[in-house]
């Protein structure tokens, strides 16, 4: 695959689609509380984070869709992970480089 092409493109489309779904804050504090836990259920993961079980749900749905999250279902109870480890190397990288200071000399270069 080269840069441009078709291959390329499509590629582009899905880390694009990829961070996209990354950039909302909620989305964040799920994956962030997903890095802390090996798996949280629905539930737990709704109270941790003060938000309704369907708008977790939701989010859920938007974070599988892009392959960022898996479930496992026992029972009634589904439970949530990380889906692999690149998901979470992607956002301990953000999350650390989101908290580094910028250096004088680089903030004007930008």
């Amino acid at each position: 695959m080269r840069p441009g092409g078709d291959g390329h493109d499509a590629s582009a489309d899905r880390v694009a689609g990829t961070f996209a779904v990354l950039a909302d804050p909620t989305r964040s504090r799920i994956l962030h509380a997903l890095t802390l836990a090996e798996e949280l259920c629905v539930c737990d993961l709704a109270l941790l984070l003060g938000i309704s079980q369907s708008a977790l749900s939701h989010q859920l749905r938007l974070l599988r869709d892009r392959r960022v999250v898996a479930r496992t279902k026992r029972g009634r109870v589904v439970y949530y992970r990380l889906a692999d480890a690149h998901v979470r190397h992607v956002f301990s990288d953000g999350l650390r480089h989101s908290g580094e200071e910028v250096a004088v000399s680089d903030a004007g270069a930008a």
